[in-house]
């Protein structure tokens, strides 16, 4: 198996003594002896040149590290290729499935599965899904096209419909439009909704009612990191399956319960070849 690319970054300002007491602390989930283990393999550079455990710290360098990750678990759960053209792949992520490298996952991650599976180290996610989130996730796959398409997201000219099985809501009248201010939370992954001025905007409607479940239509204005699964816990319908919001919960190990949010259709005109662009996930939740 072909080892992936580094990851890369600039070292930001700072007191640190040594790289190695940098990536301590950046990475505080990989002890000092697995950084050390990794030096003395070559695994860590600084402008292209491995180094050891003595190696200064110097804001302004370029570090580069490899991944690697001992007795990773495996997802069970396979994703699909919607499109794949010159410039774009589109994937149809399952649950479970992380989207990039981090923490506990490398190879069991949607980026690197699409990279192995379609040959191409290129490849580049240009936005993100919550690891419990199903659906669609647009890829970069060639660095020539890559800022026009990137710049999609980062203007928001991109229309998201999100799908969601979450309690009913019978006090609310439909379409409703949650507005709030969302900021870091406690712990660091979590975030929370603030006085201020509102910073996320999400048009709510309803698809299907249950007894005990709706199916719901969820149009993210705005970007905020899990705003979905905020704005619904905030409301008084988390979306199943989340053990995040509203109280932090233990998630079962047996992938036995799914957050119950797709990222179901993605609409945008093409910036490189002017087309209107409109994908449409396979998956589907059923009351």
């Amino acid at each position: 198996m072909e080892p992936l690319p580094p990851s890369r970054l600039v070292l930001p300002a700072g007191a640190w003594p040594s790289v190695l007491d940098f990536l301590c602390d950046r990475f505080p989930a990989i002890g000092r002896p697995v950084w050390i283990d990794r030096m003395e393999r070559g695994m860590v550079e600084i402008d292209g040149v491995a180094i050891d455990r003595l190696a200064p710290y110097r804001p302004g360098t370029r570090l580069a590290y490899r991944r690697e990750v001992l007795a990773e678990p495996t997802i069970p759960f396979e994703e699909t290729i919607v499109h794949a053209d010159d410039d774009l792949v589109v994937a149809d992520k399952p649950h479970f499935l992380p989207t990039m490298p981090a923490g506990r996952f490398v190879e069991e991650t949607l980026s690197v599965r699409l990279m192995r599976r379609l040959d191409n180290p290129a490849l580049i996610a240009l936005h993100r899904l919550d690891r419990g989130t199903a659906g669609l996730v647009v890829f970069s796959a060639r660095p020539e096209s890559r800022d026009a398409y990137t710049r999609l997201f980062r203007e928001r000219r991109i229309g998201k419909v999100y799908e969601a099985l979450a309690g009913p809501l019978p006090g609310l009248v439909f379409p409703h439009v949650r507005e709030s201010r969302i900021e870091r939370g406690e712990p660091f992954f979590r975030v929370r909704e603030a006085e201020g001025e509102p910073n996320a905007r999400t048009r709510v409607e309803v698809l299907e009612r249950g007894e005990h479940l709706w199916r719901y239509r969820l149009q993210p204005v705005t970007g905020r990191k899990h705003q979905l699964r905020l704005h619904m816990a905030a409301l008084g319908a988390p979306i199943l399956g989340d053990h995040v919001y509203p109280e932090l919960r233990d998630e079962p190990a047996d992938f036995s319960e799914p957050l119950r949010l797709l990222a179901r259709e993605l609409r945008f005109v093409d910036p490189v070849t002017g087309q209107d662009r409109s994908f449409l996930s396979k998956r589907s939740l059923d009351l």
